[in-house]
């Protein structure tokens, strides 16, 4: 599955420099961060609600949200695999340890 991760990174990387008129990611990248970041939390709540819907709604919503914080993420030139890894990072440490080692 990783493979879709890294054909999608490498399209949304290609729309950086396409035209607003013929692609959204562009258009996104166009309106700036913001607008990005306010698209993250749109999605974000379209999800929270679909949890009260199907699953297959779930699943919608969860791709939404997943293909929007890459666009964030490639508009700050950071790769999803360094999310991958500071997820690995975290394996054999409990999330409330995690969250401690924070502060």
């Amino acid at each position: 599955m990783k493979d879709i991760l890294d054909r999608l990174d490498k399209i949304i990387e290609e729309r950086k420099s396409s035209n607003p008129k013929d692609s959204y990611i562009a258009s996104l990248y166009k309106k700036g961060n913001n607008h990005i970041c306010n698209k993250v939390v749109e999605e974000a709540s379209e999800l929270v609600e679909a949890t009260r819907q199907s699953e297959n709604q779930i699943i919608h919503e969860s791709a939404d949200l997943l293909f929007h914080v890459l666009v964030l993420l490639a508009s700050h030139d950071i790769k999803y695999v360094r999310i991958l890894e500071e997820l690995e990072s975290r394996f054999g440490t409990s999330g409330i340890e995690e969250k401690k080692n924070r502060k």
